[in-house]
Order: structure tokens, then sequence, then C-alpha cells
């Protein structure tokens, strides 16, 4: 059997406001439960999507944030943020949700599913995929 394709889901949109963050993660779930080879991305606006203690009461709709601790479920392991997407919103690292997924390899071990890449290692990241869809 050949190689997965490897398709990187890019997010750059806020989590509320239009409908690309919930739809992109939507369409991860449903690749990633077809065994793709599933990674996503982070940058710009789109590093909001993993901030924790998300309250969305104010503007009545749900909050999906917490279904992103989901992902390692479905072998979505591959989390890439932009660290200069961080840094211009003033977030970093310790404001995202903790994410983690169980290396069977490693004897079901938790493993941060989130990996903070310069914008540099972003791009390299990108060239290496089959395929990106941006969001």
């Amino acid at each position: 059997m050949p190689d997965a394709k490897k398709f990187l889901y890019v997010n750059r949109k806020a989590p509320y406001g239009t409908i690309y963050a919930l739809e992109s993660l939507e369409v991860v779930l449903i690749a990633a439960a077809f065994e793709q080879d599933v990674s996503l991305a982070f940058l710009d606006d789109g590093v909001f999507q993993l901030t924790k203690d998300q309250n969305t009461d104010g503007i009545g709709v749900k909050n999906f944030s917490p279904t992103f601790r989901a992902l390692g479920d479905y072998e979505v392991t591959k989390l890439f943020v932009e660290k200069e997407s961080l840094e211009e919103r003033g977030l970093d690292p310790s404001d995202l949700q903790e994410i983690t997924w169980e290396d069977e390899d490693a004897d079901w071990e938790e493993k941060p599913s989130i990996r903070i890449v310069s914008r540099a290692e972003m791009a390299d990241i990108m060239a290496d995929q089959d395929v990106v869809l941006s969001f």
C-alpha cells in the first residue's frame, strides 16, 4: 500500500465570527477517520483557536475548543503553532490549552500535540506537504 498523502490544514481565522475554524476542525476529523496523514497549522488569528478557557456565553455560540483535545484519538498528533503569530497577539505557549496524544509505542505515554515553530520552520512544514488546505 502506498504511503498516505500528507494533508496540512492551515487555520488563519479567529475561532468565532466566521464558520472557517469550525469547518476546518470538522474536515480534519473526517479526513483522520479515513486514516489520512493529517496535521494542522495555526497562524495569524488562528492561534486563538487553541487558547484555553474560552467563554462564548456572551456571543451565543457553542464553544467548540474542547474538541481539539479529541484529535489524538483520531491519530492527529501534529498541531503546529507559529511562534511569531502568538507573540504578535500578546500570547505565549502557556496561553494554549493542553492537547496530548497517547503513544502506544511508548507504553501509552501522553505526549504533547502542540509544537511551537518559527515562521521559517512553518514554511518548511508547508513545503513538505502533499496537500495544503487553508481555512
